[in-house]
């Protein structure tokens, strides 16, 4: 089976009431991690890549991993380029085989963000490309995308209507709460997703799928072990995953995971070396942390996407 392009996932989901898990890829283990879940609850997937992964892992070997992935599993694999930033980054991807690609223009004026949007559906529609676009700014950090909560706004309901008819997007992706990277909120706050934007967004769009970045929920147990083999973490603070389950019945096609992967990576590792000092063969501290990677993504997809036997 080649990679597929979301239209058909998301009128799946969208009707079936759950969501599709986009998860991170930076490297093999990742990818396998990821991939070995989904098979062994015969999901739908969607990989991405962000600017920064392509950049260090390399486009064509992510591609022949990518590819290794869909022949391995034989399951329906969409590869999404997550925040492009630029008409050449979507058209360099597009032109290299990826699916899917986000133009991230929410930090433009609303007229620049339709103009660098439609440019970029213009040329990925030409190519049997889809593409996810944002309105309103998540704060958090990830890669190349630093937002304060000071300079984050919420998605304005009256716009999107607008936004998608102009634009001709496939998806979007709102900002109603999440934040990017294990962000840290203040002591005594608690996230909680703004349903009644997703609400309002949905009665102007009906039936069209809708994306949420920013969504791990950051387990506490991956926090302590990091912190108890010589990390520094504090008052890091996710979504509660029964806000995103909720949000999954509604709207919302996509969810992005990429901190819970890493989290959970890097409490295994630290573990491993950790107890095991004189430890120098990679595969023996990469293997655990490729199973932990594994169980998380399939905690995801039971508990909080639903797209379990959906594939």
């Amino acid at each position: 089976m080649p990679l597929v392009t979301t239209k058909e996932m998301f009128e799946k989901a969208y009707n079936g009431g759950y969501a599709i898990g986009a998860f991170n890829v930076n490297n093999m283990e990742i990818i396998q991690g990821i991939t070995e879940a989904a098979q062994q609850l015969n999901a739908p997937l969607i990989l991405q890549v962000s600017k920064g992964a392509r950049a260090y892992a390399n486009h064509t070997y992510l591609m022949k991993l990518v590819e290794a992935a869909v022949q391995e599993t034989g399951l329906p694999i969409a590869l999404h380029l997550d925040h492009g930033d630029t008409f050449e980054l979507c058209k360099s991807c597009i032109d290299g085989g990826f699916t899917s690609v986000m133009i991230d223009a929410s930090s433009k004026s609303f007229e620049d963000n339709i103009s660098l949007t439609r440019q970029v559906v213009d040329y990925a529609h030409d190519h049997g490309v889809v593409v996810e676009a944002e309105l309103g700014t998540l704060a958090g950090i990830e890669d190349e995308v630093n937002i304060s909560s000071e300079d984050s706004s919420y998605t304005r309901p009256e716009d999107v209507q607008e936004f998608v008819e102009r634009t001709q997007c496939d998806s979007l992706a709102i900002a109603i709460g999440t934040s990017h990277g294990a962000f840290k909120f203040k002591p005594g706050t608690n996230p909680k997703l703004r349903l009644d934007i997703l609400e309002e967004v949905e009665k102007r769009l009906p039936g069209f799928p809708i994306v949420l970045h920013g969504s791990s929920s950051v387990p506490q147990e991956f926090v302590d072990t990091i912190n108890a083999h010589g990390g520094n973490m504090s008052g890091a603070i996710g979504v509660p995953e029964d806000q995103l389950r909720e949000a999954a019945r509604r709207a919302v096609c996509k969810i992005n995971i990429d901190s819970d992967l890493r989290l959970a990576m890097t409490a295994s590792v630290r573990k491993c070396l950790d107890e095991h000092p004189d430890q120098f063969d990679p595969r023996k501290y990469l293997g655990p942390a490729r199973d932990a990677i594994r169980d998380m993504v399939m905690h995801k997809i039971v508990d909080v996407l639903g797209c379990d036997g959906k594939a």
